[in-house]
């Protein structure tokens, strides 16, 4: 290691960074890829940015997915929503599923369940929608190249009217953190990641009861509603489902820490 990086590695340990050699290896990849000066991008990572801003990207379900500033950063225990979508995806009749990412982000969950199907010969009719300008404009430079279109509104409301009543599988990564725990988040998200990406109102439910309000009338028959949330918010989750005729349940993810609520709506007899 030369005193350079050494250098670099003891700015990140004193700043606090868990990972310091591997984030002085990224970062020092990123400056001599793009030209931007080490030195800026070390100063920047020790004020607390993102390292994900910094580097322009982040890994999620083994691809390299662009973020932005003003983007949410997907979180690694995320994968495990997209893993359940694409094992109910597998079971769908249809040979296209029509897919929608709401909430969107940076498209990444509808990118890896677009890409996890693929290797497989299957294809999806893909869609995605975020109420952020930054994130719609992230989430079309990673959908795009495979045909997704991206819309910019709130919830359904961008949503061509012809997918109404045609959606096998709605990925709703929907805000889910209580207005009052924002405060003891990470800096990381919490100064940085957009408030309506992260704040759930009182319970942490209140975007989530929005979605579940109108995917009954947006979903097809069969159709999956996945969302995720943390565990003591689930037994409210399914009743929300319940009462607005949905079939919920949960599916849990030891390893990676994850807890996902799926709402299927009946089948056509």
């Amino acid at each position: 290691m030369s005193a350079g990086s050494t250098d670099v590695v003891a700015q990140l340990r004193a700043a606090g960074c868990v990972f310091a050699e591997d984030e002085a290896r990224l970062l020092t990849t990123a400056a001599t890829e793009t030209g931007v000066d080490l030195a800026d991008l070390v100063a920047q990572r020790v004020s607390g940015t993102p390292l994900e801003y910094l580097l322009g990207w982040t890994e999620f379900h083994g691809l390299r997915v662009a973020v932005a500033p003003d983007v949410f950063v997907p979180r690694q225990r995320t994968a495990f929503l997209v893993d359940e979508a694409a094992d109910l995806a597998r079971t769908l009749p249809t040979e296209h599923p029509v897919v929608v990412d709401m909430c969107c982000g940076s498209g990444a969950l509808g990118l890896a369940l677009a890409t996890t199907l693929a290797a497989e010969g299957r294809r999806i009719d893909l869609a995605a929608a975020d109420v952020e300008p930054a994130a719609v404009e992230c989430a079309r430079r990673n959908l795009t190249p495979i045909g997704a279109a991206v819309y910019q509104g709130d919830l359904f409301d961008p949503l061509p009217r012809q997918l109404c009543g045609r959606i096998d599988i709605l990925l709703a990564n929907t805000p889910y953190v209580p207005s009052e725990m924002i405060a003891h988040m990470p800096p990381e998200a919490r100064d940085y990641e957009p408030r309506s990406a992260l704040d759930g109102g009182s319970d942490g439910l209140d975007i989530f009861r929005r979605v579940v309000d109108a995917a009954r009338t947006w979903l097809a028959p069969g159709g999956h509603l996945l969302v995720e949330a943390s565990e003591t918010q689930v037994p409210h989750a399914i009743t929300v489902l319940t009462e607005h005729g949905l079939t919920g349940r949960m599916a849990e993810s030891d390893e990676l820490y994850a807890t996902v609520v799926i709402g299927t709506k009946p089948a056509a007899r």
